[in-house]
């Protein structure tokens, strides 16, 4: 794999938010454009909290994995290393999104774990490649 693998995966990162965020729209109440803070806290169905809740935590994750993607870069990591990390990254945060939807906790939170370590070991790799 190469590093245009890892570079979409950073693409598919930067969106994934964004097509949380619609699907929390999509879900609730007629949505209102004038005050969307406001309307999200006033939702009470679950998929539309859910979706929000999944919206929030693509965008925490994005930073770090995007700061692991391209310090590994730099500092010359194998590029297969990079990018198989980088889809196994984005496959986490799809079941991520997904199992936050169908209110399957530890399926969710497991996920996390697995793409937070995708996140970790890109760092790490960075850090050796580097010293």
């Amino acid at each position: 794999m190469s590093m245009t693998v890892a570079y979409w995966c950073l693409l598919i990162a930067a969106l994934l938010p964004y097509a949380w965020a619609a699907l929390a729209k999509g879900s609730g109440q007629r949505y209102d454009n004038r005050d969307p803070r406001a309307w999200q806290s006033r939702q009470d169905n679950p998929r539309s909290n859910a979706a929000y809740a999944a919206h929030l935590n693509a965008f925490e994750a994005f930073a770090p994995f995007a700061a692991g993607v391209l310090g590994a870069q730099m500092a010359g990591v194998d590029t297969g290393i990079i990018a198989g990390l980088s889809v196994v990254f984005i496959v986490c945060r799809v079941l991520h999104g997904v199992f936050y939807l169908t209110r399957k906790a530890p399926l969710r939170s497991l996920a996390w774990a697995i793409g937070f370590g995708c996140v970790v070991a890109l760092l790490v790799q960075a850090a050796l490649a580097a010293a």
